[in-house]
């Protein structure tokens, strides 16, 4: 099936979104036949008058109703709230939510399940505040009907709980903040571009349908905040490596360079990661502030390819070489939106002359974006993004005969489109990823509903377009998917 094919079936969906939630609603009178908020018309001029009084004797009160009858006040959002809770015997002070999502491939891959997602999951979230320390608690209970029954590893995401957060705050100083456990990071400016985020990703949440906060995954690291007028610091520690939860083939297809085909459970990536504590270790750092109305901020990393970036010629394990990386930013207000700007140099250590070809080379990375709202409730961003291979001619010479070349420079340029109707409640979006230099492109349509406080629903799909399977988001193309899905807030 052709790409199109799969923009044609997220086009009825979307359409039976709307026409359902159209059909819910009655239409507006016209103007003049509306009615007054207490439900009765007005009376003519003159018989407004309040009802004449009744003859001596009839003007007694309403008979009582019988018992049981009697009126009853209405119960309060937070009665409702506390019923609901005793239902699903939610204990108080825990919050979160109850997701099921199922998605389906619209293309056949032999390498995998028809089926790209299947899951419900249970949010819950709770936290803990004392005069000295505030702790947070964030874990999700999964069932994945594509995977089955899996053994708990928490550093993959994989099993039946995923602990996205367990971490202890406090302030030792009145100019210091100190975090310490496991916790989502996240600094930079990229719009789902990243540069500066050396932080993990679950690449594979983001290929199949979950909702974006699972691209960011949990480190398990201390971080330290120190604020002055002059500029404030952020530094992070990470005692043992946290890597990319990447693409292995299990759940989405991939080129394999070794095969030189796209492959998928019939070849797993199993990689050689450094995992031993306080030597395989990482560290970054932010120094930032504010000058004439713009976030300016230096970083800089020190740690390994978040990404498998190498393979060990003896086992054929992909491995993580090391690497650090420098760079900075800039966000402000341009015209009428806001602007943004980044760029950070990556330091291979493990081949900084670029001629070993199992190794990535250093790179240079550049993002500029602009996001403006160009009407009410519509807002447009724009990103463009490089990347800049260095010692490009000496990887080049040191390539096995018949391995093809890795372009000198790749270009990525992003729109987001985001549209809000019906008092905000319905959200229509669609982010997309175009490669000119690798002629592919990857498109997220979403449509949200809120139906409720407590419930909304989703439809969403990723489609992936190339016209070579060794590109970027070529590969991918077998892996075009669409999702829908149901949650309840509490």
């Amino acid at each position: 099936m052709k790409p199109v094919s799969a923009i044609s079936v997220l086009a009825a969906l979307l359409s039976l979104v709307v026409y359902a939630v159209g059909a819910e609603s009655e239409p507006a009178l016209p103007a003049g036949l509306d009615a007054p908020a207490d439900g009765e018309p007005e009376l003519p001029a003159g018989l407004d008058a309040a009802e004449p009084d009744l003859p001596t004797g009839l003007d007694a009160a309403e008979p009582d109703l019988p018992p049981g009858l009697d009126d009853q006040p209405e119960p309060d959002l937070e009665s409702r709230e506390e019923a609901v809770r005793e239902r699903l015997r939610i204990p108080s002070g825990i919050t979160g939510f109850l997701d099921a999502r199922a998605g389906i491939r619209l293309q056949h891959d032999q390498h995998q399940k028809d089926a790209s997602l299947g899951e419900t999951r249970l949010r819950l979230e709770t936290t803990r505040t004392t005069e000295a320390a505030r702790l947070d608690l964030k874990a999700d209970l999964l069932y994945d009907a594509v995977n089955g029954s899996e053994s708990v590893d928490l550093e993959s995401g994989r099993g039946w709980l995923d602990l996205r957060e367990a971490s202890v705050s406090f302030t030792p100083a009145p100019f210091a903040d100190v975090k310490l456990g496991r916790q989502i990071l996240t600094w930079g400016t990229g719009d789902l571009l990243f540069i500066n985020d050396l932080f993990p990703k679950d690449w594979n949440s983001f290929l199949i349908g979950r909702e974006e906060q699972y691209l960011k995954a949990p480190s398990d690291a201390a971080k330290v905040s120190l604020f002055s007028e002059a500029a404030s610091l952020n530094v992070v520690y990470v005692p043992r490596f946290d890597a990319d939860r990447f693409i292995t083939g299990d759940r989405i297809s991939y080129y394999n360079a070794n095969l030189g085909r796209v492959a998928g459970r019939n070849a797993i990536v199993h990689a050689d990661r450094p995992d031993r504590w306080f030597r395989d270790d990482e560290i970054a750092a932010r120094l930032y502030r504010t000058l004439g109305g713009y976030e300016v901020a230096l970083y800089a990393y020190d740690g390994y390819w978040k990404s498998p970036a190498g393979q060990d010629p003896a086992t054929m394990k992909a491995t993580f070489p090391r690497l650090a990386v420098y760079g900075a930013s800039a966000r402000g207000k341009v015209a009428k939106g806001i602007s943004n700007v980044e760029l950070g140099y990556y330091d291979s250590k493990d081949d900084r002359d670029g001629d070993d070809p199992l190794v990535r080379n250093s790179e240079f990375r550049f993002l500029a974006g602009y996001e403006q709202e160009l009407s009410r409730d519509f807002t447009a961003g724009l990103q463009y993004y490089v990347e800049h291979m260095l010692d490009h001619g000496a990887y080049r010479r040191s390539l096995p005969p018949g391995m093809t070349a890795a372009d000198l420079n790749r270009h990525v340029a992003t729109l987001r489109l985001t549209r809000l109707l019906m008092n905000q409640n319905l959200k229509l979006s669609l982010f997309t990823f175009y490669s000119p230099s690798d002629d592919d492109a990857y498109l997220r349509p979403v449509v949200e509903y809120k139906i409720n406080d407590d419930w909304s629903a989703v439809v969403g799909g990723n489609v992936f377009i190339g016209s070579s399977e060794r590109t970027f988001f070529g590969q991918f193309e077998d892996n075009t998917n669409v999702y829908g899905g149901v949650r309840y807030s509490f």
